[in-house]
């Protein structure tokens, strides 16, 4: 049971013991609890502890109304390779779901606090994200990891770096295809609504509604032999033109609904945060007729600017960063790495960062020697000065494969081509970082800037 389940908000107690993960029994020592703000969080001490703290800030975001009690607990499964590995381990859930990347980062930054105060100061602190979790860790990097601040060094993994104002343009370009080639999202006897909007406000459209619009116009999950003629037209005009892989179409398209439902009515008072003129959609059957009929939009500055405030990166980064990253991830691209190199190199601070590519095909799990060979290169560059290579880590997994067996798929020579050569920039685009320091000190002090936590 986790403890403070029946807590209102700020009703809180320290951490209770409760049942570890299974990889971890006998293993580590774990609790749970809730903080002031009523995120729910998870911490593991390993019997042989080294000393050292890793703070993990989870993927999503997740769209239920509270934080969840369970989603600590399960990333602890999940990441257990770092108990395993001799680190404290703290996560939290998040005091609501929804997009909010400070938010997220300050919930980060409160479990490591909660840590302290009942385990005492670690040897070192390190902040480990993955997916938009990523985001979240490279934020709080910048907001709480200053060169005396209470962060050591950062483990980025398969990290949505390019931030939420230009991270999510391909989904943009999703669903306004989308909505060409199929017509059904929203359908012409249902009202209608800006697709920048994800979905209308009140909409009872559900994921399950929604995997039956795409399969019902592409035929998506069904064999090649099973789909109509137009049915295979429209998949393979979609899957042309937004360059998304087939196997998580329909994810990015739940993306596209439900998320930006979130981030437009809940986030930014319905503004609308993207856009689209001056895009030019290729790859189709027929590119003159997919750009006379696309719908286009231009954004609204003030909410480009809010959305850019919570989640765009500076690129002020003051201590070692190594990233791992998929080649094939799916969901965020590889290029994502292009971009946040582009953004510490434009704030002059790129000899703080180290990235690593794995020739895998997931998004949300990569292998557990990977995992333990980043973690250790990383401790290493802290500890001792020794700055890793790509090819250092690589060297180094085979002796952690050897105790857990999940292979190593470093491809040292890799290079991810620059962000717009996967996502079509908007105008402005091609200039990095996205928000510099000195923008997000300006929009700092004007009050109601950004998104509330």
């Amino acid at each position: 049971m986790l403890v403070g389940a029946s807590n209102a908000r700020g009703e809180t107690a320290g951490p209770a013991h409760a049942d570890c993960p299974t990889g971890l029994v006998g293993k580590a020592d774990c609790y749970t609890g809730r903080d002031a703000e009523g995120a729910y969080y998870a911490i593991a001490v390993p019997r042989d502890w080294n000393g050292s703290l890793v703070v993990h800030a989870h993927g999503g975001p997740d769209l239920g109304a509270g934080s969840d009690p369970a989603r600590s607990l399960d990333d602890l499964g999940r990441w257990s390779v770092m108990v395993k590995e001799g680190y404290a381990w703290a996560g939290s859930s998040y005091r609501r779901g929804g997009y909010g990347t400070r938010m997220a980062a300050a919930d980060t930054e409160s479990v490591r606090r909660l840590f302290v105060a009942e385990f005492g100061e670690p040897r070192r602190t390190y902040v480990h994200g993955q997916s938009w979790g990523g985001n979240v860790a490279a934020k709080v990097v910048e907001t709480y990891g200053g060169r005396h601040g209470a962060y050591d060094g950062a483990l980025l993994t398969n990290g949505v770096l390019a931030g939420g104002s230009r991270g999510y343009d391909h989904r943009v370009d999703l669903r306004v295809v989308y909505q060409y080639y199929c017509g059904n999202h929203p359908r012409p006897s249902e009202p209608q609504y800006p697709l920048w909007q994800g979905l209308r406000a009140g909409s009872t459209l559900t994921a399950a509604g929604l995997r039956a619009r795409l399969q019902e116009c592409t035929g998506y999950a069904s064999a090649p032999e099973e789909r109509t003629a137009p049915q295979q037209r429209n998949l393979d005009d979609i899957l042309a033109v937004t360059r998304i892989p087939e196997r998580t179409l329909e994810s990015h398209l739940r993306f596209a609904t439900f998320t930006f439902r979130d981030v437009v009515h809940e986030r930014l008072g319905g503004r609308n945060p993207f856009g689209n003129r001056g895009v030019r959609y290729s790859g189709s059957h027929d590119d003159e007729a997919l750009n006379a009929g696309v719908e286009r939009f231009a954004p609204d500055p003030t909410a480009v600017r809010d959305l850019s405030y919570d989640s765009d990166l500076t690129g002020k980064v003051s201590i070692p960063v190594l990233t791992l990253h998929a080649i094939d991830d799916p969901t965020a691209f590889v290029e994502h790495e292009a971009a946040y190199r582009a953004t510490l190199r434009g704030a002059g601070r790129a000899g703080q960062l180290v990235q690593t590519f794995t020739r895998e095909r997931e998004h949300s799990e990569l292998s557990d020697a990977e995992y333990a060979a980043s973690a250790d290169a990383l401790d290493r560059w802290v500890r001792e000065g020794e700055k890793p290579t790509p090819a250092s880590v690589a060297a180094s997994c085979g002796g952690f494969d050897e105790t857990y067996g999940t292979g190593c798929f470093y491809d040292t020579g890799f290079r991810p081509g620059p962000y717009a050569s996967r996502v079509e920039p908007r105008p402005g685009g091609l200039r990095w970082p996205a928000m510099t320091a000195g923008q997000e000190r300006a929009w700092s002090g004007v009050e109601g800037v950004g998104i509330a936590p």
